[in-house]
């Protein structure tokens, strides 16, 4: 089932129904234990209510961290070691996409994080962005997966290519992360043939489309949360982007007023202009 954040509260959609949650602490809801028995038994006991007006949907997140894996698709790793080879580090991509030890990197805090229909920002010293689209997961204070969700890692090649000590700048920066619009509430990884699909508009035209599937994707989700939770610590949990799969051709960049719509099979499309 669907857990969605509103400005009016917290809903359930199935696949007939919408019901509103009693509890509207978002946080604490993401750390009840049997948060699943728990959703379905408001499903079974309370009335159908009418679905959330789009607008009123936020990000479902309220005081977690959001952290991000890279290099965890052969894409990826391929895309880095492009944008990265005048600077003398393509090859620590190529060693870090076989490495036992994945890449870990903080990308945002909660306020840093774009609702769904909320326009991102593009870095001003930045010539060459582009979105990201990856399947994030939503873990508890214990390490547990919680559900997916939809996540945009909002990424600038060319500032990163430029030296990779410079990632902090090229990931971190305003509403330069996307979640939403839902979360699949569910602890077991998802099917690997989930699709991920990315569509770039601009001028109502598209301009750009990929698509991969989680099957690509080379660490399974419970490896990856296991890493981020080596003598870490997260009181109200944290979201953790699991890096992509697909990356725009070496000559596309973003520009002002592109649409982001990204889409993945049981979630959703979180659907982000860009600023």
């Amino acid at each position: 089932m669907l857990l969605y954040r509103t400005t009016t509260g917290c809903f359930i959609q199935t696949a007939t129904s919408w019901h509103a949650v009693p509890e509207t602490n978002w946080d604490a809801l993401l750390e009840l234990v049997g948060l699943p028995a728990y959703l379905t038994q408001i499903v079974d006991t309370t009335p159908e209510v009418n679905a959330p007006e789009p607008e009123s949907i936020l990000a479902p997140i309220v005081s977690q961290e959001v952290w991000a894996a890279g290099v965890t698709y052969f894409r990826s790793r391929t895309a880095r070691m492009e944008e990265s080879k005048d600077a003398g580090g393509g090859s620590f991509y190529d060693r870090v996409y076989a490495a036992e030890r994945p890449e870990i990197f903080f990308k945002a805090t909660p306020q840093r994080v774009a609702n769904p229909g909320q326009p991102m920002h593009l870095r001003s010293d930045s010539k060459w962005m582009v979105p990201e689209p990856e399947l994030t997961l939503c873990l508890n204070s214990r390490g547990e997966i919680v559900g997916y969700t939809v996540g945009n890692d909002l990424s600038c090649r060319d500032i990163e290519g430029e030296n990779p000590l410079y990632l902090p700048q090229a990931k971190c920066f305003k509403l330069c992360a996307a979640l939403g619009p839902a979360l699949l509430v569910q602890s077991d990884a998802p099917d690997p043939a989930t699709r991920i699909h990315l569509q770039i508009d601009r001028h109502e035209a598209c301009v750009f489309e990929g698509e991969t599937t989680v099957s690509q994707l080379k660490r399974s989700p419970q490896e990856l949360a296991g890493f981020l939770f080596r003598d870490n610590t997260f009181p109200t949990g944290t979201f953790l982007m699991t890096g992509t799969g697909i990356v725009p051709g070496d000559e596309f960049t973003l520009q002002s007023g592109d649409v982001v719509k990204i889409t993945i099979d049981g979630i959703g499309t979180l659907v982000n202009p860009m600023a």
